[in-house]
């Protein structure tokens, strides 16, 4: 069953500057109220928006300890010391692994990697990994996308004779790590122009910073881009400022040049080579990527996106691949039971845990199974908050009499605080507004979801119950045309900070094609149409709202809102819209 959504068109913007703005570009009115909302009101501006620029790119000097940074790096490339490249197993930690060890490999062979194992070592630097740098006589560890809540690990490290420099873009205790290096534009005394850098980002931060401090050409990291954009979509930080001009120069090299490794996730996702997007990032590449870190290892996926050949890379791509789609299957399988779970009220008995059950109530959604796997936690959390929409925690047994759970939050709720308030309870916890993880002994279960589930019934308000689609404009059909699209298409790369428009259209029929489409046939594919061009039709595609379709199969009007997508299929482009949402409109007399 569909939850009812709230459309809240965005707050107009200022007239005369969108009139000024439309004249002076010559496009429609539409088009300039995006730019004024995307914070763009001049000409200039509005050059700068659609002509991303590497040479606007800041100096990797301005971000705290750099220098240091780069004359340690240098140091152990000139005398050979053994480095050693450290990242999460995640899609960001991997590919900033691979960007970083790939940069270096061309000036040393004294580098490696190393991808810490998720139910071994758990998350960020672990004194397993030191332990095998220091076995295998590595001087420095380069920490990418972990590293900046390491205090004790790089202590550890420290007395073992190994140097460390942290790449993170996580936010900082308030005690940094006593590294040789720290570079997190999150750092209180970082004054870097942008501080919301992936960890991938930050890493080509030190390898910018390298190159232009010892004279290797720019040109040499342009290869590295298809990485960059790979973790700015699958991390969802922001698309604006510099991450824009990296994702919009990433996806120029995904698209024309990809390395053998994303060349095969490309070919094995069913992608059309040369049109790919930020979506097809988030939703077909990424998550084969991160597969590997969720059932395998992430070491696998590192030397996917470092693989130097084209059979070599197939072979790895088709591996993590079929992890993929076994992750597909444990995530289907565990959703169904969590659903069944918190439908059948199943509660969980502190005298039987190894039963599990739910421990939900009225305002959040909190489940656990002892058998469920630990790597589709939080995916099965994010489709528990789509059936339900209310702040969900899913947990699962983890090693050592430990309880992990991950967590997931609706539009404007700070779940991370809530999550903090029982700090007393966890053995440790990460994550931001919307998205967190945290471990705790099975004992403390059952007061921590008391104690939660009274700080959420108390802080989240009615507002925050019912999802929300914002909509950026009302458009008619009529405005949809071959300009109103190449320049829209000019907003790319979508993303946070630069969503794809969402637009809204009244009183709306489908011509009579609509047809159920899908495995299940939960699915609508539609002609849309307007009475002012009854013959003038557009494509859509409405995913999961089968629902509607004995109400618009009888003729009757809908209103909906959308956004414009081009869809490619065997090398033909065709205009579609992807519906968001539709309410039903009264039924023709």
């Amino acid at each position: 069953m569909l939850i009812e959504k709230k459309w809240i068109l965005k707050e107009g913007t200022d007239e005369s500057n969108v009139r000024q703005l439309s004249s002076e570009l010559g496009v429609d009115p539409v088009l300039a109220e995006l730019l004024v909302q995307r914070g763009v009101h001049t000409f200039e501006q509005a050059r700068a928006f659609f002509r991303p620029n590497l040479k606007d790119l800041h100096d990797p000097f301005l971000m705290k300890d750099m220098d240091k940074a780069v004359e340690r790096l240098h140091d152990a490339v000139v005398s050979r010391e053994k480095i050693l490249v450290y990242g999460d197993y995640d899609v960001d930690g991997t590919t900033a692994v691979s960007l970083v060890y790939s940069f270096l490999r061309k000036l040393t062979r004294s580098v490696d990697f190393y991808i810490p194992e998720r139910y071994d070592e758990g998350y960020g630097v672990s004194y397993k990994g030191i332990d095998w740098a220091h076995e295998n006589g590595f001087n420095l560890i380069i920490t990418l996308d972990c590293g900046i809540k390491a205090n004790e690990k790089v202590e550890y490290a420290r007395e073992r004779g190994i140097d460390v420099i942290i790449c993170d873009h996580h936010l900082p205790e308030n005690e940094l790590p006593k590294a040789v290096a720290v570079l997190d534009p999150k750092r209180e005394d970082c004054y870097y122009p942008f501080d919301d850098l992936s960890g991938c980002g930050v890493g080509f931060k030190l390898v910018q910073g390298y190159a232009q401090r010892y004279g290797v050409p720019f040109e040499t990291l342009i290869p590295l881009l298809d990485l960059i954009v790979v973790s700015i979509a699958s991390d969802l930080v922001s698309v604006v400022d510099e991450n824009r001009i990296l994702a919009h120069y990433g996806l120029k090299q995904l698209n024309s040049n990809p390395r053998e490794g994303l060349l095969a996730m490309i070919q094995l996702s069913g992608l059309e080579p040369g049109h790919l997007t930020i979506d097809d990032i988030v939703f077909k590449i990424g998550p084969r990527i991160n597969a590997a870190g969720r059932m395998e290892s992430g070491r696998i996926a590192v030397e996917l996106l470092t693989a130097s050949n084209a059979r070599e890379a197939i072979r790895i791509g088709t591996e993590i691949n079929e992890h993929n789609n076994e992750r597909k299957n444990i995530d289907r399988r565990i959703t169904q039971e969590a659903l069944e779970m918190v439908e059948s009220g199943s509660q969980f008995d502190i005298s039987h845990p190894e039963a599990g059950g739910c421990l939900s109530s009225e305002k959040a959604t909190i489940v656990y199974n002892p058998q469920w796997h630990k790597g589709v936690v939080g995916i099965v959390a994010s489709r528990l908050v789509e059936a339900f929409y209310k702040p969900t925690i899913v947990f699962t047994k983890s090693q050592g009499g430990f309880v992990t759970g991950s967590a997931r939050s609706v539009h404007g709720f700070d779940l991370y605080d809530a999550i903090e308030s029982c700090a007393d309870l966890l053995e440790n916890f990460g994550g931001h507004l919307y998205a967190a993880g945290l471990t705790l002994k099975e004992e403390n279960l059952p007061e921590f979801c008391e104690r939660i589930e009274k700080f959420i019934s108390e802080a989240i308000i009615p507002e925050m119950q019912t999802p929300v689609v914002d909509v950026d404009a009302v458009l008619n059909f009529s405005q949809i045309t071959p300009k109103f699209l190449r320049i829209l298409k000019q907003f790319q790369p979508f993303g946070p900070g630069n969503s794809m428009p969402i637009f809204r259209t009244d009183n709306v029929y489908d011509n009579g094609n609509i047809r159920r489409v899908g495995a299940e046939a939960g699915h609508l594919k539609l002609e849309l149409i307007q009475e002012s061009q009854p013959y003038h039709h557009i494509s859509a595609i409405a995913f999961n709202m089968a629902d509607f379709f004995d109400h618009i199969k009888a003729g009757n009007p809908i209103d909906v809102c959308y956004s414009i997508v081009e869809n490619y299929y065997r090398g033909t482009a065709n205009t579609q819209l992807r519906v968001k949402d539709m309410h039903e409109r009264d039924e023709m007399i």
